[in-house]
């Protein structure tokens, strides 16, 4: 550590490294930041962040500030015995949650403020990883800044607009009631950090933030990890994609349908999904109305080196979102080489690049349109190769978390003299790419 490192909390109010743009964004985000020199300390709750460790990162560690979980598996939406209240924080966090809100964002928020202003002047800043709660407003001891990878309110719409009922709208609503605090929040942040140019134009238009507030810092893929290796065999028709079955935004009902199309052509074709298998709902009927029980696959909790081998063993990797706000699944897959497939919904062409060049670009929605892409690719290995290779040169040259941590970190600086307090002078680490990870559980 030297006199010119920056002593950083990161907060999270839902840390898990292995599932979910947010938790991945923390793990990676934290470690590079560490390599710079800087002291990160990463607050947050359950499931807490599983931070990296070895050499040249030693200035990162963890506190946990634990919640009720209620949420926690294997009893969700528990009631939690009498001795476990500690104070009205946790009396708000369960009566949220019994009038059918998600209290999160805000308990964590007051949590984090009680916290921090406990440790007033151990922080140069404070970086806030999209919580935009009520208890970050106002003096919390250190500048503010904040991430928001995409405006919430666009699950929110997405989510009413696949509701079936008045009913299931009505639940909705109540559920995403916090998007109208982060919309409160969020206009009154001196500094806002995000993830894409589309991410900002939504947050300008949805939340209402001055354009001059917000900074654009492309993440990016652990780029040791997510990289080409031949000795992996590629396995004939295999269709990967990383997907919650049953979000809306994700997009995968469109992509099973599209499998059955690709079938027709491509008796081998085949779809793994990272992700959790939902018993019923839209995918799980569809797989059954289209006859694909045998043809759809769905894994979880494997290693970061499964998950690199099974990205790397796919003729064609698939993003199938509606909208996505970076879509790191879209930078990992062409960090192996493996051609991409695509849709044009939100962020996802500022990542995968121009049609026909670095990947094949279809519209949302449209099934016809992702069984052309998957059928052009599974035709021609020549293209698959080409595709392969300049996705992996676009993301070397675009898309690391070296290249984030170094501009999230020109972005503290900033923020701290905004605020006038003396600012650190820069480092001198040097940058480094990413290294390999150990393991990684998926969702």
């Amino acid at each position: 550590m030297t006199a010119e490192s920056l002593r950083i909390a990161l907060l999270t109010y839902k840390g898990n490294p292995f599932c979910g743009g947010q938790g991945v964004y923390v793990r990676h985000l934290s470690r590079e930041l560490a390599r710079l020199g800087h002291r990160v300390e990463v607050i947050g709750s359950q499931p807490y962040p599983v931070l990296d460790e070895g050499e040249g990162l030693e200035g990162l560690s963890l506190t946990e500030l634990p919640s009720l979980d209620l949420y926690r598996s294997p009893d969700p939406f528990r009631t939690p015995k009498r001795d476990e209240y500690r104070d009205w924080i946790d009396a708000l966090e369960v009566g949220t949650m019994w009038t059918g809100g998600f209290p999160e964002p805000l308990t964590f928020s007051l949590r984090a403020r009680r916290h921090l202003r406990e440790r007033r002047g151990q922080f140069d800043v404070v970086h806030d990883n999209q919580t935009l709660g009520y208890g970050l407003l106002g003096d919390i001891g250190a500048p503010l800044v904040s991430t928001i990878h995409h405006p919430i309110t666009v699950d929110r719409q997405l989510e009413l607009d696949a509701a079936e009922n008045w009913r299931q709208r009505m639940s909705k609503r109540r559920w995403y009631a916090f998007t109208r605090m982060q919309k409160r929040v969020a206009r009154r942040l001196p500094s806002v950090l995000t993830v894409s140019g589309t991410s900002r134009d939504e947050i300008v238009k949805d939340l209402g933030v001055r354009p001059g507030r917000i900074r654009v810092v492309h993440i990016g893929a652990d780029t040791d990890l997510f990289s080409p290796n031949p000795a992996v065999p590629e396995v004939p028709g295999r269709i990967v994609t990383t997907s919650s079955a049953d979000v809306p935004l994700k997009g995968l009902v469109f992509l099973v349908e599209a499998l059955a199309k690709v079938r027709a052509e491509h008796p081998e074709a085949h779809l793994v999904v990272v992700g959790k298998r939902a018993e019923d709902g839209p995918v799980a009927q569809a797989i059954e109305r289209y006859g694909l029980e045998g043809a759809v696959e769905f894994v979880k909790g494997i290693s970061d080196q499964e998950l690199v081998d099974l990205v790397r063993s796919a003729q064609v990797a698939c993003v199938p979102s509606l909208y996505e706000g970076f879509s790191l699944p879209a930078a990992e897959a062409m960090a192996t080489g493996t051609p991409l497939v695509a849709t044009t919904g939100g962020a996802i062409p500022e990542v995968a690049g121009p049609d026909g060049e670095t990947c094949i670009a279809v519209p949302t929605g449209d099934p016809g349109a992702l069984a052309a892409g998957i059928n052009r690719l599974l035709d021609d290995p020549v293209l698959r190769v080409r595709l392969g290779a300049a996705g992996r040169t676009r993301v070397l040259e675009r898309f690391t978390w070296a290249r984030a941590a170094q501009g999230t970190a020109d972005l503290y600086r900033e923020s701290i003299e905004r605020a006038g307090r003396p600012t650190p002078r820069p480092t001198t680490a040097v940058v480094t790419e990413e290294t390999p990870q150990e393991s990684r559980a998926t969702c």
